[in-house]
């Protein structure tokens, strides 16, 4: 296979000087897609939630009707993965568009490290900025930082998240299982510890003030919320609510969180002008019991490459935009936000990305051709139904979507078909990169 041929499927190698052919084709200006408005982006991205801990994927012990409109109303994804089974290599990947080996970030980052997420990557917030986008962190950041950043050292704080493009912050800098655990704006700390039980509820309003502040500006509001990591905890409204017990209640204020929004942008007439993306950043910690979530039946959870640590619930949600209730198993990936809010924004693409604009297919529809027909992610190739594991397992997730029978042995001309398009990117430069082999992400 040749090298262009490799890149093509891959989705990757996109180009930083011109728009893409799908904006080409419909006409589209640099402003945003088709001559409109540069558009805004919202990214919900919760913690530890699992494949099946909402509604329209499946849970029947958990409320989420607001996530579950955002599904009737958009596109939900059947197929979409992180970079990475845990929090900080997931975060790096999504905002950089890029394998988390590329970012600096390979495991959970701690307080005391005095490392944090590479600053020869663009974020997709410092990509907008440079669009004149008002750019926003709310929630939990876990890409760097130090004790002395969150008491208020800025000498210290180059890897905070106002370092990396986004004009405000406001959350926590790290898991919220970790010490110190101050509640921080921009490097400042304003309360420590934190009472967990008000923040979702805090996170929520700050997304309102920020959206209303620049409804007059394209905006990006990037929400990585705390919760449902553990320790849990929901406000006084939820708590004793749902059927799922705790998990549940939070489960649940997150939905009410996401609502809230929705009905903030209807109420300032932005819906129809705001891509909204709701998932998470891992699968379920299946070893806190109760207090962990659901992969349904998807295999294993957390810390893992099957499916279960690494597919997550996503829905785009684009009123007028985006059609209304269409399902899709085309395999994405977080690493696809950034190359596509860039494209939607008329942007430059940084050349060398791992993710690939799938706008096209956002905004086409169920008969859209998908941009790539093979993704390489987490130490996994997906093509199709196929999936190959560790370069030995192979999984038909079509018939068997909980992983249970390999079929490598059976089929090992499809393993090597598999094997032969993987070991194509990861020897074709940068932007067919693949994590080396050594410690799990």
């Amino acid at each position: 296979m040749k090298r262009r041929e490799a890149l093509k499927m891959l989705g990757v190698g996109a180009s930083a000087l011109t728009l893409p052919r799908w904006m080409q084709a419909a006409g589209s200006q640099p402003g945003g897609p088709a001559g409109r408005p540069r558009p805004n982006f919202i990214v919900i991205f919760c913690d530890d939630l699992g494949y099946a801990d909402v509604g329209c994927y499946g849970a029947k012990d958990i409320r989420t009707p607001n996530i579950d409109r955002m599904a009737k109303e958009g596109v939900r994804f059947r197929s979409f993965y992180v970079a990475a089974s845990v929090c900080s290599p997931s975060r790096a990947a999504l905002l950089t568009g890029c394998y988390p080996i590329r970012t600096g970030v390979t495991r959970v980052l701690f307080p005391q490290d005095k490392n944090g997420l590479s600053h020869e990557k663009k974020t997709v917030a410092e990509i907008l900025k440079g669009r004149g986008y008002a750019t926003a962190c709310i929630g939990k950041w876990h890409l760097g930082t130090s004790t002395q950043a969150i008491r208020g050292l800025p000498q210290h704080a180059e890897f905070m998240p106002t370092n990396r493009g986004f004009d405000m912050y406001f959350g926590i800098p790290y898991s919220n299982d970790m010490k110190p655990t101050p509640l921080v704006r921009g490097t400042e700390t304003l309360e420590e510890p934190v009472d967990q039980d008000t923040l979702t509820q805090r996170y929520t309003a700050e997304s309102i003030k920020f959206i209303e502040a620049n409804k007059d500006r394209p905006f990006l509001l990037y929400l990585p919320h705390t919760m449902p990591h553990v320790p849990l905890h929901a406000s006084e409204a939820f708590r004793g609510k749902s059927a799922r017990g705790l998990y549940g209640d939070v489960v649940e204020e997150l939905d009410w969180s996401t609502g809230r929004i929705l009905e903030t942008l209807q109420r300032l007439g932005l819906d129809k002008n705001t891509l909204v993306v709701f998932t998470s950043d891992n699968g379920p910690w299946l070893a806190q019991g109760k207090a962990g979530g659901s992969a349904g039946p998807l295999r294993d959870g957390k810390f893992s490459n099957y499916e279960g640590g690494i597919r997550m619930p996503a829905i785009f949600w684009w009123p007028g935009r985006i059609q209304a209730g269409w399902e899709t198993d085309f395999p994405a990936s977080t690493m696809d936000l950034l190359p596509t809010l860039a494209a939607l924004a008329g942007a430059p693409v940084p050349q060398g990305l791992d993710g690939c604009d799938i706008g096209g297919y956002l905004l086409g529809g169920p008969s859209a051709k998908p941009p790539r027909e093979c993704l390489l992610v987490a130490g996994i190739v997906r093509q199709g139904p196929w999936k190959l594991r560790a370069s030995k397992e192979l999984y038909n997730l079509d018939e068997d979507i909980g992983e249970k029978n390999n079929l490598a042995d059976k089929m090992p001309e499809k393993v090597k078909e598999l094997q032969a398009l993987a070991a194509e990117a990861g020897n074709k430069g940068a932007g067919g990169a693949r994590p080396k082999k050594g410690k799990p992400e």
